[in-house]
């Protein structure tokens, strides 16, 4: 094996073992200093120079390389990824979340999949490429990010208003979450690549009403005129609406399986995707999920104002009709601001670069085929993109046929086949050698 493949795991290992959990409250928020200086000390160790940046607030560590290409008259390729992980209750782990622990031919461990693996597999062949004296066909620069757990707020969306000179010359980016194989029909096999993703919109609602003595009738009561307004809105059920990238998706699978997905009954017909289905289906429509309540101070006391926190995530084009329909829902009562509204990413599945992800990934996987589709979540390439820069989700991973991979991302007992790391490995060395 190559270098890269032999040191990937250890990486991994060594960078999960980094407690870098992003509370979204910058107080709590700890390790993404650890884990960047982590990165631009490997970085350093074969030659690159590195470029470390605290994005926004103290400890909130980037580090940026670029790998000079041989045609520096073409675009440059961005490969980003970020070193902020969600929190874990390790009592809820069957190991302990921030091991890095390598057992049962998995890596185990807070980021194993979102996405401390890509991380480690880009840091592995960008130091063997170093190694190797390769120069690409054109420049190549990592970014290693913060803070895109929270929207990037103070991460990758600040280093492009801050610092855009770090991109100069990017054209094309890749990044998390695609590049992954699903399993399908008869053993067919198939790698997504993420061609577009859903815009972020946390929205906090609030009511103002008259306050009171819990003890006596009070019709004017802020918590429960919340309450009916967050139950309205996390039962609707927004329009179908294909997008292109999901159509594309759709008739890609038709074409490898033969399954139809019937427009009338578009659900259904999703569902026999399995565990695939819950990505997909939330690409079929917006959503509105509330997530947070907040009201009161005291059992007898009826509060003055009460809060809520939605979780909006709208398809490309819809913001408008998004934002009509909750007008309808929420009435003229219900104060609405927006925490963080980030538009939806969309770019079509053509050009050279998808060809050479397409051609890294046969060599390592023949016979296997490449499809478009939208993340229903979101990533750093909603920041990047505003610099121009086209954006794919392309962290390779070869999965086994029954592993429920969407379910890892934030979930307990988050994990990554030792396999799949060595193969996406092999794969991103092919794509930055030929790209």
């Amino acid at each position: 094996m190559s270098s890269a493949e032999d040191e990937v795991v250890g990486l991994a290992s060594d960078l999960i073992r980094i407690d870098s959990t992003n509370t979204g409250d910058p107080r709590t928020v700890v390790g993404e200093r650890a884990a960047a200086e982590y990165v631009a000390e490997k970085l350093a160790e074969v030659g690159y120079d590195t470029t470390y940046v605290e994005s926004g607030a103290p400890g909130r560590g980037n580090v940026i390389a670029r790998l000079p290409g041989a045609d520096p008259g073409r675009g440059a390729l961005l490969v980003h990824g970020h070193l902020d992980v969600v929190p874990a209750d390790a009592s809820e782990w069957s190991v302990h979340p921030f091991s890095g622990a390598v057992q049962d031919g998995y890596l185990w461990g807070r980021g194993a999949v979102d996405m401390k693996d890509m991380v480690a597999m880009t840091l592995a062949v960008a130091r063997q490429l170093k190694r190797d004296g390769v120069t690409p066909p054109r420049d190549l620069v990592f970014a290693f990010v913060a803070d895109e757990e929270a929207g990037g707020l103070l991460g990758a969306q600040w280093l492009v208003d801050n610092r855009p000179e770090l991109f100069d010359g990017c054209t094309e980016a890749i990044g998390e979450v695609g590049g992954f194989s699903i399993t399908i029909g008869d053993d067919v096999r198939a790698y997504l690549i993420e061609t577009a993703e859903k815009g972020i919109a946390w929205l906090r609602l609030r009511v103002r009403a008259r306050a009171g003595h819990g003890s006596m009738i009070h019709e004017d009561n802020a918590v429960t005129l919340l309450a009916e307004a967050v139950a309205r809105l996390g039962r609707h059920r927004f329009p179908l609406v294909l997008t292109d990238s999901v159509r594309e998706f759709l008739a890609g699978i038709t074409e490898l399986t033969g399954l139809e997905f019937d427009e009338a009954d578009l659900d259904g017909a999703v569902a026999k995707l399995g565990g695939l289905s819950r990505i997909v289906g939330a690409t079929l429509r917006d959503t509105a999920n509330p997530t947070m309540l907040n009201a009161g101070y005291k059992a007898n006391v009826i509060p003055s104002t009460a809060e809520a926190v939605v979780d909006c995530r709208v398809l490309p084009g819809r913001q408008a009709a998004f934002e009509r329909e909750l007008d309808e829902l929420l009435g003229p009562d219900v104060e609405r601001e927006w925490v963080a509204n980030l538009p939806p990413v969309e770019t079509t599945f053509d050009g050279a670069l998808v060809d050479a992800m397409s051609a890294a990934l046969v060599a390592e996987d023949p016979g296997a085929s490449m499809l478009p589709y939208m993340l229903s979540g979101g990533t750093d390439a909603k920041a990047f993109s505003r610099l121009g820069i086209r954006c794919f989700g392309f962290s390779p991973l070869k999965l086994p046929p029954d592993l429920d991979f969407a379910a890892l991302f934030h979930g307990v007992d988050e994990r990554v086949p030792l396999d799949a790391l060595t193969f996406g490995t092999r794969v991103l060395d092919r794509l930055f050698r030929s790209c």
